[in-house]
């Protein structure tokens, strides 16, 4: 018997979220260094074929992100999916093992409390609230698609090495969001991008300095479904 639509993008989405390593929940948040094994090394681009993927380009579909070697490749994979739907499956099985951190809400797409989460499939899947919790667990397939791009690879900051917290980011010009253990690093990393953004491009995203803008104060931006994460 086939699957419904709805059926088929939930279990792409926990195929998406399985194949990361999820970090300890208890440590999102906190100042724990993350001491896992170095990432493996970077995917080629699904369109070239021959450059390695930049995490910081991406672009979110129904089964969860995409991601190429520069933003021009975006439009070529748009104008023909199909073509690309094998590497597309080659490069997840790639990103396997890849630590990643649950950074937005399914439901609503805010900031996820770590303190909020619910056991699916073994995985811990967190919201912002208990009422969107609630949503959830009424209706997982709806979010499928969200959850599978909650996530980040970048999970640790640029400026200490510490695991990210979600609440604390600063936005990039193309809608992005780069993560720190805390807001303070925010202020270390524009002042001196040159500084730090090779601790970014060490977990797979690579970013010019003019894209850095700073994010309003006490909001996060809407998940960009296009470009970067």
């Amino acid at each position: 018997m086939s699957r419904s639509p709805k059926s088929r993008i939930l279990v792409s989405a926990f195929v998406v979220v399985g194949c990361g390593r999820l970090l300890a929940q208890h440590e999102q948040g906190g100042h724990k260094p993350d001491h896992a094994a170095p990432a493996a090394a970077l995917p080629n681009c699904p369109v070239t074929g021959d450059e390695p993927i930049n995490l910081a380009v991406r672009h979110s579909t129904p089964d969860g992100p995409v991601f190429f070697c520069c933003k021009n490749c975006v439009p070529k994979y748009k104008a023909d999916t199909a073509k690309y739907a094998a590497k597309v499956g080659e490069q997840r099985k790639a990103l396997a093992g890849r630590s990643m951190v649950q950074v937005s809400c399914a439901v609503c797409r805010k900031t996820v409390d770590p303190k909020i989460g619910m056991d699916q499939g073994g995985v811990t899947v967190l919201f912002s609230s208990a009422e969107c919790m609630s949503q959830y667990q009424a209706d997982p397939a709806k979010y499928a698609s969200a959850l599978a791009d909650a996530f980040t690879y970048q999970t640790k900051c640029p400026i200490s090495g510490d695991t990210i917290d979600p609440k604390s980011f600063t936005a990039t010009a193309s809608g992005g969001k780069i993560y720190f253990c805390c807001q303070p690093c925010e202020k270390k990393l524009i002042a001196e991008p040159s500084k730090y953004l090779a601790n970014l491009a060490a977990q797979g995203y690579t970013l010019d300095p003019k894209e850095l803008v700073k994010a309003p104060s006490g909001e996060q931006p809407e998940p960009d479904h296009d470009d970067h994460h």
